[in-house]
């Protein structure tokens, strides 16, 4: 039996048009995009009759009305990273609430990545994951598949079995493939099958002179209670103490911290850009398309878009990458943000201001969180990463749209239109025969952060407390309304 929704009285947004109208959805896909103010539904709701009555559908057949109120309807996000911990680390998440907060953040579609325990390494593997995700009925999952075998480093063979249509994505993320001619052999691979292979670039061995460094600034954060997120209102009994009586000690502590995470960062920014670099070089050689995950510093920019010059002229291989919303929003070398432990770190200004360019002029082509929830007590220790789908297009907004002028109609490309194509997907448009993946926004409601309402597991965000602009009022996932605020 046939079901069709009309979403009407909403701005229609995406990387095309910015438009009052009305949306009609029919088994799950877009059947018809109609313009104009329509605040009643009594006429678009006429032109829907007649458009199904095109298709066959009975003149008396139902269609289920709902009114927008005005609010924005966008093509619902995709994110082409996300850390859901599953299997083996759901204390940190799992696939209930990652997904809930998937939907809750305005994501139609994550694509997850392999580093779990065991880590992903086969079809049938990733299958199961994406069967027990479409049966929570919320975001659709899309589960990558290692590089290397269970991440050794060294064994490709996993990859020959692999088809495009249902692992269109493989990855090592968590850390970078060591070897070079390993790196060359799984870009070949998947280069011949089509499959897009997403680099975490990371010279491994270099950053490993970067922990020492990281490790002793941690012990200082720990006896003086400095949260390992970037925020001062998570200190414990004994840093409120120290601060109130002693504030000469606590002073003392950052200036020690900040030097030694400004000597790790330089090397860890040294890491990227050589490894940004080689992976480029590699995917040139292998034929295939690279996507550099969570560019942050503006050399491994410029490598992208120099990587991007050259694959429009050879036509042999494809460079996009991704940044995320913590490295457009966050500089990391001041306070309280060089304290924000992730990796990549949180840049300079400099890079900040750069990655913010390269979205605007197209060097970089999609906006994904990295969403990496830890428990507070693995983040206390020094683990690196961020909870980030819930705050994500809000974080986006404010700076790109609110701050720096952007077109709307890009912000949606970067989030929606350009993943979209980088997976091959038929989303992220609104036009007739797209699938009805839907993300009703208000883009100028502004809200508080308060991870207690997360329904992520990970509570930690150096966004906590902080007041954003943009807020995610319903998702509706194949043309089903699944979420509702």
């Amino acid at each position: 039996m046939s079901s069709s929704t009309l979403i009407y009285n909403a701005r229609l947004l995406d990387e095309k048009s910015d438009t009052p109208g009305a949306v009609l959805i029919s088994d799950g896909k877009i059947r018809s995009v109609f313009h104009g103010y329509f605040t009643s539904a009594a006429t678009v709701e006429s032109f829907a009759k007649a458009t199904l009555k095109e298709d066959g559908h009975s003149e008396n057949e139902k269609i289920s009305l709902y009114d927008a109120h005005g609010l924005t309807l966008t093509p619902a996000f995709i994110d082409m990273h996300v850390h859901l911990r599953y299997p083996g680390q759901t204390q940190k998440e799992d696939l209930n609430s990652g997904l809930h907060a998937a939907a809750a953040g305005g994501f139609g579609t994550v694509v997850a990545m392999p580093n779990t325990n065991p880590v992903v390494s086969s079809v049938e593997t990733a299958m199961k994951i994406e069967r027990e995700a479409a049966a929570i009925g919320l975001t659709h999952l899309f589960q990558t598949v290692s590089i290397t075998k269970d991440f050794d480093g060294k064994d490709t063979s996993h990859l020959d079995s692999l088809e495009k249509k249902y692992i269109p994505v493989i990855s090592e993320d968590g850390k970078d493939v060591i070897d070079s001619a390993v790196m060359l052999e799984g870009m070949a691979k998947a280069g011949m099958k089509g499959i897009v292979v997403s680099c975490h670039s990371e010279d491994l061995l270099l950053s490993e002179k970067s922990k020492p460094l990281r490790k002793e600034a941690l012990e200082i954060m720990k006896e003086v209670g400095l949260s390992a997120w970037g925020t001062d209102n998570n200190r414990t009994d004994s840093s409120e103490k120290s601060s109130n009586g002693d504030s000469e000690i606590l002073e003392n502590a950052i200036s020690k911290i900040d030097a030694k995470l400004s000597q790790a960062n330089k090397i860890l920014a040294m890491s990227e850009d050589i490894a940004t670099e080689r992976n480029i070089t590699l995917a040139e050689q292998a034929r295939c398309h690279v996507h550099i995950a969570h560019v942050s510093t503006k050399k491994s920019l410029d490598s992208v878009r120099r990587g991007k010059e050259l694959a429009k002229k050879t036509g042999t291989f494809e460079v996009t990458c991704e940044v995320t919303p913590h490295h457009l929003a966050l500089c990391g070398t001041k306070e309280p943000f060089i304290r924000a432990l992730v990796n990549p770190p949180l840049r300079s200004e400099e890079d900040r201001l750069a990655l913010i360019q390269g979205l605007f002029d197209g060097t970089a082509d999609v906006i994904s969180t990295d969403h990496a929830p830890h428990t507070l007590e693995d983040k206390a220790n020094g683990a690196p990463g961020f909870t980030g789908e819930e705050t994500a297009f809000a974080v986006a907004n404010s700076v790109l749209v609110k701050d720096f002028g952007m077109n709307p109609c890009l912000l949606s490309k970067l989030m929606s239109a350009n993943p979209a194509r980088i997976l091959g997907l038929n989303k992220g448009l609104l036009q007739t025969g797209y699938d009805a993946d839907l993300t009703l926004i208000d883009p100028d409601e502004q809200w508080t952060v308060n991870s207690e309402v997360f329904y992520s597991k990970g509570k930690a965000t150096p966004f906590e407390g902080k007041t954003l602009t943009g807020c995610v009022k319903g998702l509706f996932i194949d043309g089903r309304l699944v979420l509702e605020r």
